[in-house]
């Protein structure tokens, strides 16, 4: 067979060829947590932009909602094997061992490498660059990525500031070997930390999860904003260039400060926040899930992903979105499936 026109091994490039995404059933309303809290829904809604989250009861664990977000995107058109699966988390079912195993194997995948990373919200796209790195060094042929949280059982249950904003889900990509000319391939991805400044975001134990609103806001739009434009620039992008910003859902008012310090019209950023809440390393997976169902999300877009989190980490990439079959798009329902 001749060989002109094959990438080497150093050209390979990761491309997106399914996608996957989860929320429990119970929804809880704002309403649902002022009959508890000293708090209203305006209050809420006005500094966080959330309405309701979805939340997982005590038989719905990180490894279900991830099997459930992983078999979704496993039916997209996959043309070679699964040999990695790389889990993004910050709540695993248990200290040890890892939860990705037992993901793998449930998931028909017993002997792919499978590891847990945990990078707090920034987590899916520390998972997307491992996956990449996987896949350009031919560990892995295809690299199944998921971001899988249960947030809702970090604050402090009467802790009026942080109750409201978590919510659980899982999402979750694969990404196989191609090229860089290729719809779906991922571009650059830019991340960093500052392990200096990882009290603002804490939770030593479920229920004690504390955070330092005012400074996690500053650092969060200024680290989400720099990614972004180093991950543009290193795809060659103009800001101008990008047709749908896809920021982390922590809260509306950074998503909407990040925009504008990118200049990018709010028409061209996607959000979900008001439905689900910030769902950690879940977040932008089950956020491109969504809006590739409902069209705001389509072929030939090209999407800019940026995301801060726990740690302090941050992270952003590119890509142009891929032609995914209609059927393996995820619809509203099948988004929030529970059963």
């Amino acid at each position: 067979m001749s060989t002109q026109g094959i990438p080497g091994r150093g050209e390979w490039a990761a491309v997106l060829c399914g996608l996957g995404a989860a929320l429990p059933a119970t929804v809880v309303s704002n309403a649902d947590l002022t009959a508890r809290l000293d708090t209203t829904d305006e209050w809420i809604r006005s500094r966080t932009g959330i309405a309701q989250r979805r939340i997982a009861g005590t038989d719905l664990t990180t490894e279900d909602l991830a099997v459930r977000a992983a078999t979704k995107a496993l039916t997209g058109p996959v043309s070679v094997p699964v040999q990695a699966v790389v889990l993004a988390t910050t709540t695993p079912d248990r200290c040890c061992p890892a939860t990705a195993p037992a993901v793998a194997a449930r998931l028909g995948l017993t002997g792919a490498l499978a590891f847990d990373l945990a990078a707090g919200c920034t987590g899916f796209l520390y998972a997307l660059a491992t996956a990449a790195g996987l896949i350009a060094a031919s560990t892995a042929e295809a690299v199944l990525v998921i971001g899988a949280d249960r947030l809702a059982a970090l604050p402090d249950p009467g802790d009026r500031t942080t109750v409201p904003v978590f919510g659980d889900g899982a999402g979750a990509v694969v990404l196989q070997r191609g090229t860089a000319a290729e719809r779906g391939a991922l571009g650059p991805v830019a991340v960093g930390s500052d392990g200096t400044q990882a009290d603002l975001i804490r939770a030593p134990r479920p229920g004690a999860l504390r955070m330092e609103g005012a400074e996690v806001f500053r650092h969060a739009a200024d680290r989400m904003s720099a990614a972004a434009r180093n991950a543009a620039a290193a795809a060659g992008w103009a800001l101008s260039d990008v047709d749908r910003l896809a920021p982390h859902q922590a809260n509306a008012r950074i998503a909407g400060f990040v925009a504008r310090q990118l200049g990018i019209p709010d028409s061209r950023q996607l959000h979900n926040i008001e439905h689900v809440g910030n769902t950690g390393a879940a977040s932008l997976p089950v956020l491109l899930a969504q809006a590739a169902a409902d069209g705001r999300l389509t072929p030939g877009h090209r999407v800019l992903l940026t995301a801060f989190g726990a740690g302090l980490t941050w992270g952003a990439t590119t890509l142009t979105w891929p032609d995914l079959p209609p059927s393996h798009q995820p619809t509203e329902g099948s988004v929030a499936d529970d059963r």
